[in-house]
């Protein structure tokens, strides 16, 4: 059964954002996600512990945050925390730092040191004893009894790596089935290889999504989607070469026509850097259309695996958007499961 969440931009005033998390929750989300750049827009660990007070069921946590720019036993004492207040609605998602780290001239964390604090941050803040900085840490008052699934997002073969070994979960920040499943069965290979039930790997779906009837305009509402994927493309490239036979060139061939990035414009309607993404590359990136368009593309992406859909709720209409989805698509799938 495919299961909903929603993404809202960390972006003042901060009652927008439980606004939409509480509408969220009364409409059958189950999710309820922020991302994490702190300079770009507000300190997310700061409105997410007001939103785990304003709210009753939606699950709540990070798209993504990262083990790299905060100590990550913080990281870990905060998720163990909230997961108390909210008893038990925690869900981790984390990657390596994007515009969280980029912003203030940092690159992204290595994959090697990646994986080495997300098992630690994993352990602690499951209230399990760890060693860290030649110190055995434990947090003996987290709820062992509520466990906090930890999801890790990626695009090449070693952080996929990382998520298979580690993770309970992969974030793919696109809705393109082919490369879903390349994703899913290079993270699951991995898991089988460290002796996990790779089936039991779950896949999260994360992309924009705009209910119209005019998928002109639905095209000119994501444009900036593929193009803040290209950064993680643009790496990708960078380490694993244009050619590689590692990588699905499904992935790669539409940033041949990137021209720039400003971070300044991230995740933003219009934004200029997004203008090389085709109108084809939308719509395989995506979610647009009617809600019966929409709701094919979403069977389609529930038949390669996905188990959960999460709009990135950044488009023009976003309060439409969200209605429809609660009146028009949910119950769809809901239906199925009944």
């Amino acid at each position: 059964m495919l299961s909903f969440g929603v993404t809202v931009l960390p972006d003042p005033p901060y009652t927008r954002l439980l606004e939409v998390l509480q509408r969220g929750e009364s409409l059958g989300f189950e999710y309820g996600w922020t991302y994490d750049s702190h300079i770009l827009w507000q300190e997310s660990y700061a409105l997410l512990a007001i939103a785990g007070a304003q709210t009753e069921k939606i699950k709540l946590g990070h798209c993504v945050t990262n083990p790299g720019i905060r100590d990550p036993t913080i990281t870990a004492s905060w998720y163990a925390t909230m997961q108390d207040i909210t008893s038990g609605r925690m869900v981790m998602g984390i990657g390596r730092g994007d515009s969280s780290r980029r912003v203030v001239g940092l690159k992204p964390v290595k994959v090697d040191e990646f994986e080495r604090r997300l098992v630690m941050i994993k352990e602690l803040m499951n209230g399990r004893q760890v060693e860290w900085n030649g110190k055995e840490l434990e947090l003996t008052w987290a709820r062992k009894d509520l466990p906090i699934p930890m999801h890790v997002a990626g695009y090449g073969p070693r952080a996929l790596g990382v998520a298979g070994r580690v993770g309970d979960g992969v974030i793919i920040q696109l809705a393109d089935p082919q490369i879903i499943q390349w994703i899913m069965d290079t993270a699951r290979r991995a898991a089988e290889e460290a002796g996990r039930d790779p089936a039991a790997l779950q896949c999260i779906v994360c992309a924009p999504s705009h209910v119209t009837d005019n998928l002109a305009e639905a095209r000119e509402q994501v444009r900036w989607f593929p193009a803040m994927v290209s950064n993680h493309v643009m790496d990708l490239i960078e380490r694993y070469g244009e050619n590689s036979d590692e990588i699905p060139s499904a992935l790669t061939d539409y940033v041949k026509a990137r021209k720039f990035y400003d971070y300044k414009d991230h995740s933003r309607v219009g934004a200029k850097h997004g203008e090389f993404v085709t109108d084809e590359i939308c719509d395989r990136f995506c979610v647009l259309g009617s809600t019966e368009q929409i709701t094919e593309k979403l069977r389609e992406l529930e038949s390669v695996g996905v188990d959960q859909f999460d709009i990135y709720l950044m488009t023009e209409g976003a309060d439409e958007t969200l209605a429809a989805y609660g009146s028009d698509v949910i119950p769809q799938f809901a239906k199925v499961a009944a």
